[in-house]
């Protein structure tokens, strides 16, 4: 799978982490920054994965900040991006399961390093259920209004 990853300065560390775990299980990433724990704006970073995304780049994105919310919010103004900040395993797996979350939005700040690379592993394997939760995908990629 082709990973999109980035972050802010908060979440410089861990999304290196997280890259160096996916490249180990056999993924293709594609760091779209920061690189480094200089400050920086983090819609920036949301946008430039969320690009990736949208034009079909790559098949997932993984997003990190201080406490996933401001990359979720920054990324999820992409249309075709459904970005999930999530804090546990189940809401890893509802994310993808249910609503095909397509980037996922971690928390430096809230998280332990183990548990979000363990998160991460565990979002990037789960698989959309489909059925009922189509239509309501579709709904989530209507444009607004």
């Amino acid at each position: 799978m082709k990973i999109a990853v980035g972050s802010d300065h908060a979440g410089f560390e861990l999304k290196e982490r997280i890259g160096r775990r996916l490249a180990e299980l056999g993924h293709e990433v594609v760091d779209c920054g920061t690189h480094s724990t200089e400050s920086v704006d983090y819609p920036d970073f949301a946008a430039a994965v969320a690009r990736e995304i949208a034009a079909k780049a790559c098949e997932r994105g993984i997003l990190v900040c201080g406490t996933g919310i401001g990359v979720a919010m920054a990324a999820g103004k992409v249309p075709g991006v459904r970005a999930a900040t999530v804090h546990d395993r189940f809401t890893a797996q509802m994310s993808r399961e249910h609503n095909d979350a397509n980037v996922l939005c971690l928390g430096a700040r809230v998280l332990d390093p183990l548990h979000a690379i363990e998160l991460a592993e565990l979002w990037i394997t789960v698989p959309f259920a489909g059925g009922r939760h189509e239509r309501r995908v579709r709904k989530i990629d209507a444009p607004a209004g």
